[in-house]
């Protein structure tokens, strides 16, 4: 039996690193409450103040704002203005953590860690008994989900998503059928009504709440050339229907992708193509290793995307199935040609665009 020694700097090393965990996860709880509070938002540009100023601007209730405050000094986040009580939001913070950031807002994302928390004992069971926790148990999820893809969306889909399908633009400027699968509040498929009235939109949703959310936006906005319902993905049944199908961040949630992806194939007409927005990562844990969101997005998938999944009695394919997956489950689809792009304003997601040659 071989034995090693015990190597103390190493678990010095490590405990420190705990700690930055520990005060990491801390902060990230207070950084979701900054973003929703809009203290960032009222911090940047703004001179140095106080928590009794900043409470006056905003109008929260000061103890909590000085509370706060407190542990985004500690934390690093703000600066403390030597011992006098006021602090500052350096502009190169602001850039990570304000609306002004779009999609580079990372304040937006940590929303999902308390969000994900909230769940903690249901996936314990989950550990022990097997099965899933289903989508009602999240009660922020698509609200959160719909802010982040409008950060996204509002800035890109127009002018550089829609430009990666060729011949997509015109084919919305003259008039053509649109699907959105796992279409959520439904704000991209809105906007893409709005901005093209000749063209026909639908969109699809397992959840009840979402698609209420989708046809309100759409009554506000007026929009008489786009629907809304829910149904199951797995259950499209359409044949030569589509020209366009779209699924923005939605196929590796799905019980059961495979069969999906065959559906959204059998949907689209000759020459139409499949646009799917999806988490931009490998197949594999070790080429994931340096994925600057790792540990992130893998708790995400287990705590929602997988178990989500689970919880209709799916394959759970969870968050990082990866380009390698997506490509062989498209390929299984009868997609013969598949393209994926990067954009910059979405650090978070590749693009795939996907025909049947």
């Amino acid at each position: 039996m071989t034995t090693t020694k015990f190597d103390a700097a190493k678990a010095e090393a490590f405990q420190a690193r705990m700690l930055d965990v520990l005060n990491g996860g801390a902060l990230a709880l207070m950084t979701s409450i900054g973003h929703q509070t809009g203290l960032f938002d009222a911090l940047a540009g703004r001179p140095p103040v106080t928590s009794q100023e900043l409470a006056a601007a905003t109008g929260l209730h000061e103890r909590y704002v000085r509370e706060w405050l407190a542990a985004m000094a500690t934390g690093r986040v703000l600066e403390l203005e030597g011992r006098g009580g006021r602090y500052r939001l350096p502009d190169e913070h602001a850039a990570a953590l304000t609306r002004a950031a779009g999609a580079h807002n990372l304040a937006l994302q940590t929303q999902y860690l308390p969000l994900l928390a909230s769940v903690e004992q249901e996936i314990v069971a989950c550990f022990r008994s097997g099965g899933g926790v289903a989508y009602p148990a999240f009660r922020r999820f698509h609200a959160v989900m719909a802010e982040e893809s409008a950060s996204v969306h509002d800035v890109a889909l127009l002018d550089l998503t829609l430009p990666l399908v060729p011949g997509a633009p015109q084919w919305l400027q003259s008039g053509c059928d649109v699907l959105d699968v796992g279409c959520g509040r439904g704000h991209a498929l809105n906007r893409l009504a709005r901005a093209f009235p000749a063209s026909r939109f639908v969109g699809y949703d397992l959840s009840e709440e979402a698609i209420a959310a989708a046809r309100a936006e759409a009554s506000r906005l007026a929009l008489s050339n786009v629907r809304f319902e829910t149904r199951d993905a797995t259950r499209l049944g359409h044949e030569n229907a589509f020209d366009l199908v779209t699924a923005f961040d939605a196929i590796h949630d799905q019980g059961f992708p495979a069969q999906v992806l065959r559906g959204i194939a059998r949907a689209l007409r000759p020459g139409g193509a499949f646009l799917m927005v999806d988490i931009a990562a490998a197949s594999g844990v070790a080429d994931n290793l340096e994925h600057p969101l790792g540990p992130f997005l893998y708790t995400v998938s287990c705590m929602h995307c997988m178990t989500v999944s689970l919880a209709q009695g799916g394959v759970g394919l969870g968050t990082m199935w990866g380009e390698e997956k997506a490509r062989e489950l498209l390929a299984e689809a009868g997609f013969s040609r598949v393209e994926v792009t990067r954009i910059e304003s979405d650090p978070i997601n590749a693009y795939f665009v996907a025909t049947r040659g």
